[in-house]
């Protein structure tokens, strides 16, 4: 399971008004398949994901999409491409208004570039490492120039591509080469995420997941330095928004790592992403947000959408959401906030 919380990514609509009952959904999260072709050290999708979505699933979801204005559907997995039905999947989205927006892992991108430019309006790919040495020991593959050579032909096919990164360990000290790398590219910008440790079930986890991935003591200092020098020497870059967070997000980034050895309490977490947005899960599990589990009888494969988000657990869990009471929201790293009256339609300006 991947998520995508980006300062980049906005979708308006007239107002959403905080209560517990949703009318409008401009934000749909669609997992294609718990399969994936990456073996990330985050994820155990790839060792247990065996289940793809079917197009006929999706097609039963379109009527109530479409009742709830549903402007986007951002297309995760797993790796979404090796859903066989991928394209007709997107097609039928589009049909009838809805953006499709991809996340991906990049490694079918480049025999898939011109289909998916002329399918989906944005493109987001997960790149962990600037060198093939960093790449493989986060991605368990030795497939960096092969997600390099997929970003190069979806850009030239006219994609509008977004570089995602997540930050850890093994990789925080290459912080100006990614931003080096996204201009290689042409992508259209970049963004940075905290790997999340401190939520074990994330990101199809069945394994006990500890915090080995987080930066230690040691590290935090020199994190710190490096935010400063990005700071200083791409400060074009921020005001462009070509890196999507800015130098205070970035920072936050660094205090949730502190959090996470217990020297800092975790950054403060602003959030209404279940206000505007679901999530639907290869089974027909619907979630509000990528890190809490929705209720266990609430699933999407025989019930109207709107009326699945409308049930009462479903409500209820809203109303702890917004009240604060979920200890998931606490260590959060990817908390999304939009102004209630203005859920911008933009995919990515």
């Amino acid at each position: 399971m991947r998520s995508l919380c980006s300062e980049s990514a906005f979708f308006r609509m007239s107002s959403v008004q905080p209560t517990s009952r949703l009318r409008r959904l401009p934000l749909v999260t669609l997992y294609l398949t718990e399969r994936c072709n990456s073996r990330c050290v985050t994820c155990d999708y790839w060792r247990h994901g065996r289940v793809d979505a079917s197009l006929d699933f999706v097609q039963r979801l379109l009527p109530s999409l479409v009742s709830l204005n549903t402007r986007v559907a951002l297309i995760s997995g797993g790796e979404p491409l090796l859903n066989p039905q991928w394209q007709e999947i997107a097609g039928v989205l589009k049909g009838v208004g809805i953006r499709p927006w991809l996340l991906t892992s990049g490694l079918s991108l480049a025999k898939h570039a011109e289909r998916v430019s002329g399918l989906f309006d944005a493109v987001t790919v997960s790149l962990d490492g600037t060198n093939a040495r960093t790449y493989q020991a986060i991605r368990g593959l030795d497939a960096f120039d092969k997600v390099s050579e997929g970003i190069r032909a979806a850009v030239a096919a006219g994609s509008k591509v977004g570089l995602r990164v997540t930050l850890q360990r093994a990789n925080y000290k290459e912080l100006a080469l990614f931003v080096e790398l996204a201009h290689r590219l042409g992508v259209h910008h970049i963004s940075f995420l905290a790997v999340d440790v401190a939520n074990p079930h994330a990101f199809g986890r069945t394994e006990d997941f500890g915090s080995d991935l987080a930066l230690d003591v040691d590290d935090l200092a020199a994190f710190g330095d490096l935010i400063a020098q990005l700071e200083a020497h791409s400060s074009a870059d921020f005001e462009s928004r070509f890196i999507a967070e800015s130098p205070a997000k970035l920072r936050r980034l660094q205090q949730y790592f502190a959090a996470v050895m217990g020297r800092a309490p975790y950054p403060a977490v602003r959030c209404n992403a279940p206000e505007f947005s679901a999530v639907v899960g290869v089974k027909g599990a619907v979630q509000p947000c990528f890190f809490i589990t929705g209720p266990a009888a609430v699933t999407a494969n025989d019930t109207n959408l709107e009326t699945v988000l409308n049930q009462p657990a479903m409500m209820d869990l809203r109303d702890s959401i917004r009240a604060g009471k979920r200890p998931e929201c606490v260590g959060c790293v990817c908390s999304l906030y939009r102004d209630p009256g203005n859920v911008d339609e933009q995919l990515l300006p």
